[in-house]
């Protein structure tokens, strides 16, 4: 799987999300000649390479009217614009040259930004007026990285926590406190971090929605091959690198979910067969992958059941609403984990006699391996009066191993 992971260790502004992934694609000065082609009223473009804590990294300038305007990324005041409403902003967009599938990127990722706008000021969405995200340079650094991404087309995008900073920052309403109220909004549901070492803002509203829009997933760098890493740098120097790190590569096949999983423990030792089997049931039907039973003793040397359930964060809350609808339960532990798993097919298989049977084959992590499905099996092994094992031996003699 084609996976793009965005290393948000120092923060993410649009600039230099956008620099980051200029250095992915196989031509940047060509892709630049792409960016200044949108037609942006005034904007150009520029590639420069800054050093960061000696890493070369790429900072993505832009220019209005000839002269560089940023969006605050902990190193700069925010500067005076001209304000203008998301209707505004949208008619803008939707007179640049860009890509259909770029130009509703960017629409969304606008969309968010009213939205978090709307929450902080408790007006209505076409109430608002954007400041500094509403500029031409941050609609700028947005259709660039929308296009990059676009360019690259990974088939996932995964973030590291986002790095937020600390402090306050001056903006066109006031001194306000690290992160600005919209970014915090905008940040909702991403996990998010400080270590009060940097002050000032790392994140960005237009940096926080590039993230919330795009990626799928976030946590520590995945099991991938990595195939090739860009940098891109922010003005100021830090003790630390000041960069968003791109890294591009192939991830292990995953099948939807999975990757990072959550294992919910719990034991009881007052439920019947009966009863353990139709949670397992109804457990699974919440979300969970996977669930098993391991006999342990209990209080006063009961025999007990305890039981393992596998599932994703995003049906975790479900799963566990389930475990205590129908179990005796009082109590589950929960432990953060990572699973791995081979990339899985169905074959079907034609047979001399014009019929089929079903083979399930898994691949990855350098192995293949294959087996019957257990009911088509069954059905060959009726159909010719012979055993399991017979059929098996049968199958594998006349078709062979995969």
């Amino acid at each position: 799987m084609k996976t793009l992971y965005l290393d948000c260790s120092m923060g993410a502004a649009g600039d230099m999300l956008a620099g980051a992934l200029l250095e992915l694609v196989p031509d940047p000065d060509a892709a630049v000649a792409e960016l200044n082609a949108f037609g942006i009223p005034g904007v150009m473009y520029k590639r420069e390479t800054l050093s960061k804590c000696g890493i070369a990294a790429t900072h993505l300038s832009v220019t209005v009217g000839g002269h560089e305007e940023h969006e605050a990324h902990h190193h700069h005041e925010h500067h005076h614009h001209e304000h203008r409403s998301l209707a505004d902003v949208l008619h803008v967009i939707g007179h640049l040259k860009l890509e259909p599938s770029v130009r509703e990127d960017v629409k969304s990722v606008y969309e968010s930004l009213a939205a978090a706008e709307s929450r902080a000021h408790g007006k209505a969405v076409g109430e608002i007026h954007f400041h500094e995200v509403g500029a031409l340079d941050a609609i700028a650094d947005i259709a660039a990285f929308c296009h990059l991404l676009r360019r690259i087309a990974p088939d996932k995008v995964i973030a590291s926590p986002v790095h937020v900073g600390s402090g306050t920052v001056n903006c066109a309403h006031g001194v306000l406190p690290v992160p600005a109220p919209a970014t915090a909004f905008l940040l909702e549901g991403v996990p998010t971090c400080s270590d009060g070492v940097i002050v000032g803002e790392l994140c960005t509203p237009t940096g926080a929605a590039l993230i919330k829009n795009f990626a799928a997933s976030f946590g520590p760098q995945p099991l991938m091959t990595v195939r090739s890493i860009g940098y891109g740098a922010g003005r100021k120097d830090f003790p630390r690198a000041n960069v968003v790190r791109a890294m591009l590569g192939e991830s292990a096949a995953e099948e939807s979910g999975d990757g990072e999983m959550f294992e919910l423990n719990f034991n009881v030792d007052d439920m019947t067969g009966e009863e353990l089997a139709f949670a397992s049931g109804r457990i699974f039907a919440a979300g969970a992958r996977d669930v098993s039973f391991a006999p342990v003793v209990m209080k006063k040397g009961r025999p007990g059941q305890r039981v393992s359930v596998m599932c994703p964060a995003e049906t975790r809350g479900e799963v566990v609403k389930a475990i205590f609808a129908h179990t005796s339960t009082l109590g589950v532990r929960e432990t953060r984990c990572r699973r791995y798993t081979l990339d899985r097919k169905i074959e079907t298989v034609a047979l001399a006699d014009g019929s089929t049977v079903r083979r399930k084959v898994a691949s990855g992590y350098g192995v293949c391996r294959a087996k019957w499905e257990a009911d088509d099996l069954a059905a060959f092994a009726r159909t010719n009066g012979i055993s399991l094992a017979e059929a098996k031996d049968r199958l594998e003699t006349s078709k062979g191993e995969p």
